[in-house]
């Protein structure tokens, strides 16, 4: 397919004024359509970007995570409407922080406990850390107590760290972006009886042949990582490993919402998967229903307004992605259900069941360009199309 190989002309011209180096694949129907490189995976070295460039994916871990629990929905064990204290107890009766003035808050609890569904539509209450909101700034501070303790952090730990400060917001009221797949990994690990990295080598990895996905760093992939890099406004690019610590040897933390490896070749398997509706090479994951379940818009119109991000203007929000509900307010030539997601170093993955339709994105740089790569990638690859 000829006009695919706008793509690489798309991201020569990236390289020039962003990342090091970047990647892109493009799947139908169980076939690969394209895949070229652009730049290198470490500057200094002067290393390309290859096939088996691992990549630090960050927020794409969510898609696994939440497939990965879609599994466990599928054998039912657990309901999306079931109180998620029932699973891990430390978030029974949860509060809330509500302002008693203008300068000052006080705790209620919640009119309803969390939701299995909440974790997954990041509708909980649960944060990150910041300085928005009280409930920000307790779990920044936690955050930071815990680094300065040197704790060994597991996905269980920080969720009861998390099921102790009152949340943003009633549950199910709201929209927010936040540290709810790391929770609901921690619930994968209670139901399973296995650690999430274990669970999802055993169901995902395993079966479709990722064999360069994990949330560690073996001796092997550590010399095929690529470089993450710092741009500064002069567009000078500068290495950096402040992320690399949860990748060790010495980490116990993996997290649902951030924490996994890939390559291009390993995503793109995973993304091809839920395009063909839960099935890749004769191997079944999930089921045609339980994928379009996942893309299926979960917000009420209240709730779409906290999902206010420019570039996301005309999608919804599902089980754990985005999806296309408007493509004319999102100036996308998408088909309606298009639903993906992308990471904080800009990987992007785009997944079309309608077309039976993937594509991975991969470069590791801050700021990561996001709302001027995304649209551009899938504007080429559909356009590109019969």
């Amino acid at each position: 397919m000829k006009r695919m190989n706008r793509l690489t002309e798309l991201m020569q011209g990236f390289v020039e004024k962003g990342p090091a180096g970047c990647a892109c694949s493009v799947s139908k129907e169980g076939e690969l359509l394209y895949q070229d490189y652009a730049g290198y995976a470490n500057l200094e070295r002067r290393e390309p970007i290859t096939e088996d460039t691992v990549y630090r994916i960050f927020s794409m871990t969510k898609v696994v995570t939440c497939a990965a629990a879609l599994i466990l929905y599928e054998r039912g064990r657990f309901l999306l409407n079931d109180p998620l204290h029932e699973y891990l107890p430390d978030f029974k009766n949860p509060q809330v922080f509500v302002p008693d003035s203008l300068e000052a808050l006080s705790t209620v609890e919640a009119k309803r406990p969390i939701r299995v569904k909440d974790l997954f539509a990041m509708t909980s209450g649960l944060t990150y850390g910041g300085e928005r909101t009280e409930t920000e700034r307790r779990v920044k501070q936690w955050l930071e107590g815990s680094r300065q303790r040197a704790e060994k952090l597991d996905a269980r730990s920080l969720s009861r760290a998390l099921a102790a400060i009152p949340l943003a917001f009633e549950p199910g009221t709201r929209w927010q972006y936040g540290f709810s797949h790391d929770v609901l990994g921690a619930l994968i690990e209670v139901i399973s009886g296995r650690t999430l990295g274990q669970f999802m080598q055993e169901e995902i990895f395993g079966p479709l042949g990722m064999k360069d996905t994990s949330f560690k760093l073996t001796a092997e992939t550590q010399g095929r990582l690529c470089t993450h890099y710092n741009r500064a406004e002069d567009g000078t690019l500068t290495p950096s490993t402040q992320f690399d610590e949860p990748y060790g040897p010495d980490s116990r933390f993996e997290s649902g919402g951030a924490g996994l490896l890939s390559t291009i070749g390993d995503y793109s398997r995973f993304a091809q998967m839920l395009a063909l509706g839960g099935e890749w090479n004769g191997e079944r994951i999930l089921s045609s229903g339980t994928v379009r379940l996942m893309a299926a818009n979960q917000l009420s119109p209240v709730q779409l307004q906290d999902y206010n991000w420019s570039y996301l203007e005309g999608f919804g929000y599902g089980l754990g992605v985005r999806t296309l509900m408007d493509p004319e307010a999102a100036g996308s030539n998408a088909s309606v259900g298009e639903f993906g997601w992308s990471g904080l170093a800009g990987t992007w993955v785009m997944i079309d069941p309608k077309e039976k339709l993937s594509a991975v994105y991969m470069q590791q740089m801050l700021p990561n360009f996001e709302a001027v790569h995304q649209p551009r990638l899938r504007n080429v690859i559909y356009g590109a199309l019969q």
